[in-house]
Parts: structure tokens; C-alpha cells; sequence
């Protein structure tokens, strides 16, 4: 009973997140690039059985927050068996010492969090190694942090530029391919557009003016389960969706989830946990917000 129910509440949440999706894709101003955005559901703390099912709609890029989880859910035999075609977005923050860990995941697709040039270096070196005599390239995301919030990982947004000059000039095994935000949780739509997705916009531009690269060939990554839709109307081409699908998360008090396994201050609240706190007035505000 538990996997029909389960199955059936999966099933729903993410046909009504996808119509969602292509509804604020319509909404777009044509001014904009006319990339089909792409939806990354968000499978944090949730059993690999859950992420079966929402293959099993349809879904195919499923994100991870911390190594960890995503080695030992990538490498479960019932989601090696069943799901031959997933593609594996990492969108937590990336310690150096745990990129050889994660770039041995089984389906990678996606690293969306390069927040230095430092970071970018050990990446690809790793790759190099790892992909052996295949000529495939990592993709990768440069993460700004766009709210200058000292809890939110990514780069200071002056520094895209360079950052990302590095990776194209310099890191040969990594294919660019554009940026990421997380931006400050639970702004007010009423204000106006969100000022960490603008600030995102602009920082592509710099780089497409830079590098003489068209803007439909950087990418955006940024809204989640709360703003995801006005994200959508603004750009991004691929948003970060987790507790509308799965459901809300518990967080056990264990170590084995968390960055760093010795003591350390509290990290900041997750963005799906903190996205509860919003109310469902200003979610329906956003749902039904327009772009000019």
C-alpha cells in the first residue's frame, strides 16, 4: 500500500511541477532565449525508491546536495537497474577533497557548483584522470553568490568573468556551461523582480560579451520549489525542485550528510527547508506574477 500511495502522490506532484514549468515557459518575453527550461528534481534525503518512481514519470535530472548521499544513491543497485538514463546534477557546495568522490558517480551530468578558479583546476585535473582515454568534457556551472549573504556559497559576482574565462581558456576536460545562483530565500515578489536572478542575468552578459558567446549557450540555473515559475519567466533554463515532488524532508542528526564530519558552526538552513517558511499566499503571487 505504501509504494501505491507513494507512487500515486510522486506521480501527481510532478506532472502538476512540470505543467508549471511549461506554463511560466509560455510567459517568457520573446525577447529571451527560447531554451526548454529544465527541471532538476531535487531527491535530498528522500529513498532511492522515490527517485525510482519519478524516473518511472518521465523525470531524468535528479540534483544531490552532499557527496555522500549522492555516491551511495547513484551506486544503488535498484537505480543502476532501473533508471539506465538518469543524469546526476550536484548542486551543493564542493569541498576539494571530495571531488575525486564525486566525480566516480555512476550518470554524472552535471557539476553546478564551481565557485573558484582554484575549484575548477582540481576538477578538471580529476577528470582528466578518471575519464581515462575518453574525450568526453564535465559539464559544469560557475555558482555566484548573487545576495552577498556570507551563509551562501559561490563566487563574488565581479569575479564571473574571469572565473569563467579560466575554465575555457585553461580547463580543457570541463565544458562550461553557465551559471548558477541560490539567491536569498523567501523574497517578495510584490517588490518587483528578484534582484539576485537580475543580478544573474547581467553577469551572463558580461561573460557573453566577453567571450563573443550568444546568450542561449550559457545557461541558467536558478529558482526552486518556491520561485521556481518567476525564475522560469526571467531566464533560467534549469530550476532546482524538491519538496513540491518529494514531499517535505526530515533531517536526521547525523554526521553523514553534512560537508564537514567534525564539529562546525550550524550550516545555513537548506533551501527546500527554508523554502517552507514561505507562505502559500506569496507562492500563489509568484505562480500567477507576469514579466513585462
Amino acid at each position: 500500500m505504501w509504494k501505491v500511495a507513494m507512487s500515486e502522490e510522486v506521480g501527481k506532484a510532478l506532472q502538476s511541477v512540470v505543467e508549471r514549468v511549461n506554463q511560466a515557459a509560455a510567459r517568457r518575453p520573446k525577447t529571451l532565449p527560447a531554451v526548454p527550461p529544465r527541471l532538476v528534481a531535487v531527491s535530498k534525503t528522500k529513498p532511492p525508491e522515490m527517485v525510482v518512481e519519478a524516473y518511472r514519470q518521465g523525470q531524468r535530472n535528479f540534483g544531490e546536495n552532499y557527496v555522500n548521499e549522492l555516491v551511495d544513491k547513484a551506486s544503488d543497485p535498484v537505480i543502476l537497474e532501473s533508471c539506465p538514463e538518469i543524469k546526476w546534477h550536484f548542486i551543493g557546495h564542493l569541498q576539494k577533497n571530495n571531488v575525486n568522490k564525486l566525480l566516480g558517480v555512476p550518470n554524472l551530468f552535471l557539476v553546478e557548483t564551481v565557485d573558484s578558479a582554484k575549484l575548477a583546476d582540481r576538477v578538471n585535473s580529476s577528470w582528466q584522470r578518471i575519464r581515462g582515454a575518453s574525450t568526453q568534457r564535465l559539464k559544469v556551472m560557475v555558482q555566484i553568490n548573487t545576495s552577498g549573504e556570507q551563509s551562501k556559497h559561490g563566487l563574488p559576482p565581479e569575479e564571473t568573468v574571469n572565473t569563467v574565462k579560466h575554465i575555457v581558456s585553461q580547463c580543457s576536460a570541463l565544458h562550461f556551461l553557465g551559471l548558477m545562483t541560490i539567491g536569498r530565500y523567501g523574497y517578495d515578489l510584490n517588490l518587483g523582480p528578484n534582484p539576485d536572478f537580475q543580478m544573474l542575468l547581467s553577469r551572463r552578459q558580461e561573460v557573453c560579451d566577453s567571450l563573443k558567446l550568444p546568450p542561449e549557450e550559457i545557461e541558467l540555473s536558478m529558482g526552486m520549489s518556491t520561485d521556481f515559475e518567476h525564475a522560469i519567466e526571467v531566464g533560467s533554463t534549469n530550476v532546482r525542485v524538491g519538496s513540491i515532488i518529494f514531499g517535505n524532508r526530515e533531517y536526521p542528526n547525523s554526521a553523514a550528510n553534512t560537508p564537514n564530519p567534525s564539529p562546525a558552526p550550524s550550516p545555513a538552513p537548506s533551501p527546500e527547508k527554508t523554502s517552507k517558511q514561505v507562505s502559500e499566499e506569496a507562492a500563489k503571487k509568484m505562480k500567477h506574477l507576469t514579466v513585462s
